[in-house]
């Protein structure tokens, strides 16, 4: 069994327009933006990162906003509910700011003891607000968002699947453990983990396959410390016969990926070098920073993307 990994590092969702995403996640939701890039792959479309004021691991929400995207189809084989953490009793003033904000899809219920709020962001994602008493990571205090309510960052992320046996056993041997069972539902625990510790399994047989697009989960990272905890989870992923992607430089992490048993795109990303390698602190998420080798772009790329923030 590994012991390395501290839980979901970040989750990377599918979107079309950049400056709603972007004034959903800083206004609405009220997280920070802690990094504006380019994807990789295609350095014409945004990398947006939200999160804490640090960036911690597990706060993390990033978007690739390609404005022709069509929208996802939900279904099986993917994180149908992204989950965040806030404080015990704040989701009546969050019902009341969603509601005021024009989100759709709200509703409450209650999950294994806790109290959640589902909604729907801007592009269609399922993502809910769970209740937890005690969460001691700090808040963007810099939002439109009350302090004593604000996201702390995630709680959860719900995986929907058409049998969850070989994602649980995957899970199991990542650190994850059975908390209970419930409706369905499989809650996995990574404990002593980094508040962002929980997994969810929804099994629905029936469920179509999904279609990634505007809406779509394109990934879930895991976190692990540094490079060499890493190294020793991928060695370990390999020997149990998993397909694992070399290591890949990130910028702001390192990571590995391969594809969880039931479909979900899983990635191992590092804690280290964070946000804050090539961008103060205080001006997190200001200034378009590029991969090295897109470097040579930043004129056109600055000429064609569309202005946020400063």
């Amino acid at each position: 069994m590994l012991t390395q990994i501290e839980g979901i590092h970040h989750i990377t969702s599918m979107a079309r327009d950049a400056l709603a995403t972007d004034r959903f996640i800083t206004d609405t939701l009220g997280l920070r933006r802690v990094k504006k890039t380019v994807n990789f792959d295609a350095p014409d479309v945004y990398h947006l990162y939200y999160a804490n004021g640090s960036g911690q691991p597990g706060t993390v929400m990033t978007y690739f906003p390609f404005p022709t995207i069509v929208a996802g189809k939900r279904g099986a084989g993917e994180v149908g509910t992204t989950v965040y953490s806030v404080p015990k009793g704040s989701l009546d003033y969050w019902a009341k700011h969603l509601e005021a904000q024009g989100v759709t899809g709200l509703s409450r219920e209650s999950r294994f003891g806790e109290d959640r709020l589902l909604f729907a962001g801007v592009n269609g994602d399922g993502c809910a607000l769970n209740e937890v008493e005690g969460d001691a990571r700090e808040p963007w205090n810099g939002a439109k968002v009350d302090d004593d309510a604000a996201i702390r960052g995630f709680h959860s992320a719900s995986l929907v699947l058409r049998d969850r046996g070989g994602t649980e056993a995957l899970l199991s041997f990542m650190g994850y453990t059975p908390l209970g069972e419930e409706n369905g539902v499989l809650r996995m625990v990574r404990k002593d983990g980094n508040g962002a510790n929980v997994i969810d399994l929804e099994t629905r047989p029936d469920a179509p396959v999904a279609r990634q697009g505007a809406g779509s989960v394109h990934h879930i990272a895991f976190a692990v410390a540094n490079d060499e905890a890493q190294i020793a989870v991928r060695e370990e992923l390999v020997a149990q016969g998993f397909q694992i992607t070399p290591v890949i430089d990130r910028d702001y992490f390192h990571s590995i990926y391969f594809r969880a048993p039931g479909g979900v795109l899983f990635e191992i990303a590092t804690n280290e070098p964070g946000f804050a390698s090539d961008e103060d602190m205080a001006h997190l998420g200001e200034a378009l920073k590029l991969p090295k080798q897109h470097a040579h772009l930043r004129e056109r790329l600055e000429a064609s993307l569309p202005r946020i923030g400063n």
